[in-house]
């Protein structure tokens, strides 16, 4: 199973483990997000800084979070305002926060937002096992959907505790629309009419497949399985304009071509009944094979962005909440629009796919003959050839600017770590600083993703690193002169500070929320935005050198997604019992980076760190 029971001890993160328990699904018996105390926040903002400053602009910055914090100070005004909110709406921060990070950013959804799961290869290369495959995944997406609508879904619990719920039925029928300042998002599951069709997409054409029969039953793999046949012999030649290209542009670009686009009646229905399917199926041609290290790589990043014009890049909508992508070459995986899904659902029905896809066909196909396929047609004027031709443009320069370096580690996997009583995500963590101090000769602000819901409306929080303990043993871990003994102490102090760092997000008393919720506030009622938030720390702080994610699921998939900034990577790892799974990913315009490096640094560092818990002499 993907979810466990979380030791007392562990501390999980992001895509935080979770037991499910078969109860039915609910959406209200967890309690309020609560507002963590200003002066508790403040405090760890500036023990956050510790490590990244030196004294001179620390204390500069301390004296303005001093001015900040004062009894009856600006801090204290909008910390009221932040408790005013959080006892009038269903959470204080979330909405503002994902229309923060997500909606009112402008930054292009592939690579820069929309992560990808890729997962092991099927063992087919040929597109009749493609289809069958295909039509499986499809069914054991619409049994999830019809166990969650039946409340037969199991809550989600983490070290005990029931899960909000709420993002699952967001997850279906639902789309980002892009617009010129920011985007909103689209749910029609909740209308009256709820859809029963999902988008299909072949050689960059899109069709609407129904997936429910008349009388409202869900169609089997059989009738799936002849329909895609249908949509096959539909796309044998690659579409010249690949309409969904568009959808990777720089957000307020997308948003004039999207209304350009709409002009036309025609477009206008086929572009609805993308937004409007249940989610969409890409089925792509072959990754190009050089050699089994280099193919997870090419497998992961095609997965997240299509690989490049020539190849599938063609076969994405990049607003849909939902693609699942399956390959001729049996490689297959999901991307997913952040600003609806988020990681813990899409871990929980990738579970369900994997469980389904080992069971037989339940169902005889009913002798009924089925409605062909509709392939969805665009009219493409001048206008249009031109937006899509500079989005091929400029996704080509993206793809060929992103460095993705995806390795499994296999000397050892979480159960070392746990072996000596520390956490296995806290353990990676300070691996990863050390990594990048041997690299850059420096720390960096780094942030891994806690999971929020526990609490009612609840989405993520930030655990930030490094710690001023893991500097201590950063410092201390290549110094001859230091002992074992005592590296060994300070590794645990720099692990225990982390775990604790993660037990204070989950518990809802995070700082970065918080901070950005008081900086919204601001703005909110008017005010200029506080002194500490214009502060160069503050800038240096939230400049996300090192973007994390863990991935705790049991089947050997890993995570993808960009690097937050252009001097930055992006690490995800999936750990298993006795191996790791990684990607790394940095930008090739950026000359101090480097992903290779970064994982060659990291496999050596996880070795030293092995031979100190472990030595073999």
């Amino acid at each position: 199973m993907i979810f466990k029971n979380i030791h007392p001890r562990t501390c999980r993160a992001w895509l935080s483990l979770v037991s499910p328990r078969q109860e039915p699904c609910f959406y209200s018996t967890v309690p309020p997000q609560p507002v963590p105390p200003l002066t508790q926040t403040l405090q760890g903002y500036l023990r956050a800084l510790e490590p990244l400053l030196p004294p001179e602009e620390l204390n500069h910055t301390r004296r303005m979070v001093q001015e900040f914090g004062r009894p009856g100070g600006l801090g204290q005004q909008l910390q009221e305002g932040l408790e005013r909110r959080a006892r009038h709406t269903k959470n204080w921060i979330s909405d503002r926060w994902v229309q923060w990070a997500y909606l009112e950013s402008r930054q292009p959804l592939p690579v820069h937002s929309n992560p990808a799961i890729s997962l092991p290869r099927r063992d087919y290369n040929d597109w009749r096992s493609q289809l069958l495959f295909a039509s499986k995944l499809i069914a054991a997406v619409l049994d999830f959907r019809a166990k969650m609508h039946n409340g037969q879904l199991p809550v989600e619990y983490m070290r005990g505790k029931p899960l909000c719920m709420e993002l699952y039925p967001l997850l279906f029928s639902s789309s980002r629309i892009p617009g010129p300042k920011h985007d909103y998002v689209a749910h029609y599951s909740d209308s009256r009419r709820s859809p029963t069709h999902i988008t299909v997409v072949r050689n960059y054409q899109f069709f609407q497949l129904e997936v429910y029969n008349s009388d409202g039953s869900r169609m089997t793999e059989s009738q799936i399985h002849s329909q895609l046949h249908r949509i096959r012999s539909q796309s044998w030649k690659t579409d010249k304009e690949p309409m969904g290209i568009l959808t990777s542009e720089h957000r307020h670009t997308w948003g004039e071509a999207y209304n350009r686009l709409l002009r036309d009646k025609l477009n206008q229905e086929s572009v609805r009944m993308i937004e409007t399917g249940l989610f969409s199926l890409c089925l792509d041609s072959p990754v190009m094979r050089i050699s089994d290290e280099k193919y997870a790589s090419r497998k992961a990043a095609q997965i997240l962005h299509g690989g490049g014009t020539y190849s599938n890049s063609g076969n994405r909508w990049f607003d849909k909440t939902l693609q699942f992508v399956v390959g001729e070459d049996g490689s297959w995986g999901l991307l997913y629009e952040q600003a609806t899904a988020e990681g813990p659902p899409i871990a929980n029905l990738l579970h369900h796919i994997l469980e389904y896809c080992e069971k037989p066909d339940p169902k005889r196909a009913p002798l009924v003959p089925l409605p062909m396929p509709k392939k969805l047609y665009f009219h493409i004027d001048r206008d249009i050839k031109r937006d899509i031709e500079q989005a091929k443009q400029n996704l080509d320069i993206l793809i060929n600017d992103l460095d993705v370096h995806v390795f499994n580690f296999k000397r050892f996997g979480k159960k070392l770590p746990k072996e000596h009583n520390m956490s296995p995500n806290s353990f990676i963590q300070v691996a990863l600083q050390l990594s990048y101090y041997r690299v850059h000769n420096e720390v960096c602000p780094a942030c891994d993703i806690a999971s929020q819901r526990m609490f009612r409306g609840g989405r993520t929080e930030y655990i930030r690193s490094p710690t001023n303990q893991a500097l201590k043993f950063i410092l201390a871990f290549d110094d001859r002169t230091v002992s074992r003994e005592a590296k060994l102490e300070l590794l645990r102090e720099a692990v225990d500070a982390y775990s604790e760092l993660t037990t204070q997000a989950l518990r809802g008393h995070g700082i970065d929320r918080h901070l950005l919720g008081l900086k919204l506030q601001a703005i909110e009622e008017g005010l200029s935005i506080p002194k500490i938030f214009m502060d160069t720390a503050y800038g240096l702080a939230t400049h996300w050198k090192l973007r994390t994610g863990q991935v705790p699921a049991n089947t050997d998939s890993v995570m993808c997604f960009g690097p937050l900034v252009p001097d930055g990577y992006a690490v995800c790892y999936n750990p298993q019992a006795d191996h790791v799974h990684f990607s790394v990913t940095a930008f090739n315009c950026c000359e101090e980076t480097n992903a290779e490096t970064m994982a060659r640094t990291l496999k050596e560092t996880l070795c030293d760190l092995q031979e100190l818990l472990q030595p073999t002499v």
